[in-house]
């Protein structure tokens, strides 16, 4: 079945619009018969979740009843006459799929680390076997590495950042639309790619009516693990591989599109891998130590805390489809200056963690992290 563009951007609007409705409607179910799924132990809850009280971690589910549904409705309609197997596709469904299976078993057991740990690795190891693979360099062994490295980070970083009501999911959905912004100066917004991305978006869009200060439900691991993976896989295909043919080796683009589209979770995580390593603590262990809570700790009301970090998203993933689109245009001055900028970007947040530590409550200052991410 073919349409006209404007078709297209007709359809994609109504997947949109029925992926928002069927999200609420999902979400609003669970929220009204589910109990116990992803509710921890009183102790833990309290040093994982910045909110006091504890509530249902079921979003996850909408988001991969979506993004299934996508794929289906994909196959419907068929934007692409070709019939053969579409190996990288099935890698990244099957991928997805463990990752929600990895967060739900989290979720519903409390696993250990190292479990949660080996899961993850499979996840990317089934993207590496599907000829999803970052291309930095000639060597295959160094692009797998790289990728298994990229994904597992991705993953976690987007499970730590999920501490704060709305700001997970928020951050997701906008490296999904840069993702969008990418396919659309590429001139391949017709794939399937683009229904996956649309149904999530709008599967977090339901999710947020419920996820949005002050939050009724959370998205869980079952949520966050998911994205990870999605986000990991897309972004390798649709912001890492593209390379310059005719320069060989390292592209300084290939690095600085990512950044900038990750910039929160990543930027968070490293900075929270950092200090926890100078004080000598496992960085694989909760805590409320992420640039979030210092945030609220000099003073920033919950909501502000998410306007910040949405806006910086939006503003970084911005340049980031401005870098792809215009940069055999743009001189290196300007490119190194946008390199400068995330450099100082993160200093700041430095600044902002040890500020942040020292306005910190005392039982903050002084409390045993025991338990996971």
């Amino acid at each position: 079945m073919t349409f006209s563009p404007e078709g297209y951007y007709l359809l994609y609007s109504g997947f949109f619009v029925l992926s928002v409705l069927f999200s609420t409607m999902v979400n609003g179910l669970f929220l009204k018969f589910s109990r116990t799924l992803g509710i921890r132990q009183e102790e833990n809850q309290n040093i994982i979740r910045w909110a006091t009280t504890v509530k249902p971690s079921v979003g996850g589910f909408s988001f991969y009843i979506l993004f299934l549904i996508s794929a289906t409705v994909y196959a419907i309609f068929r934007f692409s006459g070709q019939n053969e197997f579409n190996l990288p596709l099935v890698g990244l469904i099957l991928s997805c799929s463990v990752g929600f299976l990895l967060g739900l078993a989290d979720d519903a057991y409390n696993t250990v680390p190292s479990l949660k740990f080996a899961g993850q690795l499979l996840c990317a190891v089934i993207l590496v076997a599907s000829g999803i693979v970052i291309d930095l360099t000639e060597s295959f062994s160094i692009n797998a590495l790289f990728t298994v490295g990229w994904v597992v980070g991705i993953m976690n970083s987007i499970n730590m950042l999920d501490n704060m009501d709305g700001i997970a999911a928020s951050v997701a959905a906008v490296i999904m639309i840069g993702c969008l912004a990418v396919l659309e100066v590429d001139h391949h917004f017709f794939s399937v790619q683009t229904f996956m991305m649309i149904g999530v978006i709008g599967g977090i869009v339901g999710f947020l009516i419920y996820n949005f200060n002050p939050a009724k439900l959370y998205m869980g691991d079952t949520g966050s693990q998911f994205l990870g993976v999605l986000l990991a896989g897309l972004s390798i295909t649709l912001l890492w591989n593209h390379r310059e043919p005719s320069v060989d080796g390292f592209q300084f683009k290939q690095l600085l599109i990512p950044s900038l589209s990750f910039v929160m979770p990543v930027m968070d995580t490293l900075t929270v891998f950092i200090h926890r390593l100078r004080r000598g603590q496992s960085p694989f262990v909760g805590g409320k130590d992420h640039t979030t809570h210092h945030l609220a700790y000099l003073g920033l009301a919950d909501r502000q805390v998410f306007y910040v970090l949405i806006a910086l998203s939006l503003v970084c993933n911005g340049l980031a489809v401005v870098v792809h689109y215009y940069f055999n245009y743009v001189s290196s001055p300007v490119t190194f200056l946008i390199l400068a900028s995330l450099i100082v970007l993160f200093i700041v947040l430095q600044f902002i963690y040890l500020k942040g530590k020292k306005a910190a409550p005392p039982m903050i200052k002084s409390e045993t992290v025991t338990s996971k991410l």
